[in-house]
């Protein structure tokens, strides 16, 4: 997992980002 994300915490905005890559992939 990428360490980047967690040191501002999981925002809802974040987590639709995350979902829409996994979408695309």
């Amino acid at each position: 997992m990428d360490g980047g994300v967690m040191k501002k915490g999981f925002t809802l905005i974040e987590l639709l980002i995350v979902i829409a890559i996994i979408l695309i992939l």
